[in-house]
């Protein structure tokens, strides 16, 4: 096995922390979507003790934590690539060509699940927005 020079470990070091800026920001995404659900299941625990049901709203928050579902699924999928990707740069295997395609993969998977998490996000935001613009008519129309 051939001596790695302290410029070639450092080089390898400075790769294999890149992805981890991704973790980070997967990381954060985590949290906010584990912040909504906790939000959908606060207000699904509301309507559950009102007579009325509010069957709609419930449809609703049901969709909204199935978007969110995906989202974490997505972002912790998208963290365990990177994982994998960082790890494969660690371990200085990109001199071999299959160990590049496979850090490609990695990577690039990260990429794709963070984007598509975003937009599984962005879908429960919309709903979301809907049914609070839809309380506040209907709030309005019985004053």
């Amino acid at each position: 096995m051939a001596a790695i020079d302290l410029n070639g470990a450092a080089h390898v070091v400075q790769l294999a922390l890149t992805p981890i800026f991704l973790l980070t920001g997967v990381a954060s995404l985590l949290n906010v979507f584990s912040t909504r659900l906790g939000r959908v299941a606060d207000r699904v625990a509301g309507l559950r003790h009102d007579p009325g049901m509010h069957r709609v709203q419930l449809r609703r928050l049901r969709l909204r934590s199935r978007f969110l579902d995906a989202a974490v699924l997505l972002a912790s999928l998208a963290g365990g690539l990177t994982c994998a990707a960082a790890l494969t740069l660690f371990v200085g295997a990109l001199r071999n060509a299959a160990a590049a395609t496979l850090l490609f993969w990695l990577f690039g998977g990260a990429v794709v699940c963070s984007t598509l998490a975003l937009l599984a996000f962005s879908g429960e935001t919309i709903i979301s927005g809907r049914t609070v613009r839809e309380q506040t008519e209907d709030g309005g129309a019985g004053s």
